[in-house]
C-alpha cells in the first residue's frame, strides 16, 4: 500500500500541518483508524510536558524536570521524585529504592560482617555447634602458616606471611 503526503487542518489552532506518508505507515502498522487531528504544537501543548516546538516542527525537551514531593513507602521519609505517584503503587526514596535493586546474594554478603565472621559462620553450618572449636584451632593454624609466593622476576621466591585483620 502507497501512502502520499496529505494536508490536515489542526482542530485547536487552525493551522495545516502535513500528515506525511511514513506518519500515515506508521499509523497503518499501529491500526491507528482516526488521522491526527492537532499539529506537533498544540500536541506538545496538549500533552502538557513542557516541551515547545520550533517553526520547522521540531520539538525540544525541556531543561528541567519536575519533581514531586512525597514519603518513601518504605521508610517514611520525605523525598523527591521525577514523576507524579499514581494511587496504589509504593513510592521509594532513593536508599530504598538502591537497596530493592541489589540482588539478593549481593546483599546477604554485604550485610555480613568481616571475613572471619562469613568463615565461622560457614564451619558453623557445616559442621554443627559439636565440632565449632576444634575447627576455630584448624583455621586459625591455616591463617598463620607461611605462604610462599612467586616474585614478578621468577627468578627468586618470597615468603610471604598470610595476616588477619
Amino acid at each position: 500500500m502507497e501512502f502520499t503526503d496529505r494536508i490536515l487542518k489542526c482542530s485547536d489552532c487552525g493551522n495545516e500541518f502535513i500528515f506525511t506518508a511514513g506518519e500515515q505507515l506508521f499509523f497503518y502498522d499501529k491500526q491507528f483508524k482516526n488521522d491526527p487531528k492537532r499539529c506537533k504544537l498544540c500536541k506538545a501543548k496538549r500533552a502538557g510536558l513542557g516541551r515547545t516546538a520550533t517553526a520547522t516542527g521540531a520539538v525540544t525537551l525541556p531543561l528541567s524536570r519536575t519533581e514531586t514531593r512525597t514519603k518513601c513507602s518504605a521508610c517514611g521519609v520525605e523525598t523527591t521524585v521525577p514523576f507524579k505517584p499514581t494511587q496504589g503503587r509504593p513510592v521509594l526514596c532513593r536508599s530504598c529504592f538502591q537497596l530493592k535493586r541489589v540482588p539478593s546474594g549481593v546483599a546477604a554478603v554485604a550485610q555480613m560482617d568481616s571475613p572471619a565472621a562469613q568463615v565461622n559462620a560457614a564451619v558453623e553450618q557445616v559442621l554443627g555447634t559439636s565440632q565449632t572449636a576444634d575447627a576455630h584451632t584448624t583455621i586459625g593454624l591455616i591463617a598463620q602458616t607461611p605462604v610462599i609466593v612467586e616474585t614478578p622476576d621468577a627468578s627468586s621466591l618470597a615468603v610471604a606471611e598470610a595476616t588477619r585483620a
